[in-house]
């Protein structure tokens, strides 16, 4: 996302965090701007059951949370690791000069901002009005096509688990893993060894 030698130059420190360690929670104010160097983080929310909504997954290279740092509003879900991860924190402050000062990153975040609005929206009519088979596909396509930044024609392994895509859909795990199987049968995904290929 923003050049780690850049964010370096700003005072960008790394942090440390395991898998299943929280970074911030709902309601957290946002004071620092997140970068992932290894890793992967979640950001999700629970419903009064108890029920995990995942609204979204982030690897090595993608910043996260960040619209509440640039609006002063307390961020809208928690920040979980999901592997052991390492983490570039710049301070708000250190991060809006580089971005004043480096027009070509506060473009990239722009862009960056937009895919993930665009995301948002295609998802919200998804899980609203579609299918879960079509859910399914539309999340794959999104991380094969803008996380992996793949090609269409080609191969993609989905790293997801099962419960991620639950989660990310607002689907029952029962309901992914039938949706998937057949997926397969209409030829819209392959199975090897348990995995998953689009």
């Amino acid at each position: 996302m923003i050049d780690e030698n850049l964010l370096e130059q700003f005072g960008a420190g790394i942090i440390f965090i395991k898998k299943g360690d929280v970074l911030f929670e709902e309601g957290d104010t946002a004071k620092y701007f997140y970068q992932i160097k290894s890793g992967e983080v979640k950001m999700n929310n629970y419903n009064d059951e108890g029920k995990e909504f995942i609204q979204s997954i982030f690897a090595v290279g993608s910043c996260f949370g960040e619209p509440p740092l640039f609006i002063d509003k307390p961020y809208p879900a928690n920040g979980v690791a999901i592997l052991d991860s390492e983490i570039y924190a710049i301070a708000k402050e250190a991060f809006f000069k580089l971005l004043f000062v480096h027009p070509e990153a506060h473009l990239s975040m722009t862009v960056n901002l937009a895919q993930r609005l665009y995301f948002k929206s295609v998802m919200a009519s998804e899980i609203s009005s579609q299918e879960p088979e079509h859910r399914i596909l539309k999340l794959i396509d999104y991380f094969k096509e803008t996380v992996s930044k793949l090609k269409p024609a080609d191969r993609y392994k989905v790293e997801l688990t099962r419960q991620q895509i639950a989660d990310l859909t607002g689907l029952r795990v029962e309901t992914v893993i039938r949706s998937i199987k057949a997926l397969e049968k209409k030829g819209f995904l392959t199975i090897e060894d348990r995995k998953v290929y689009r």
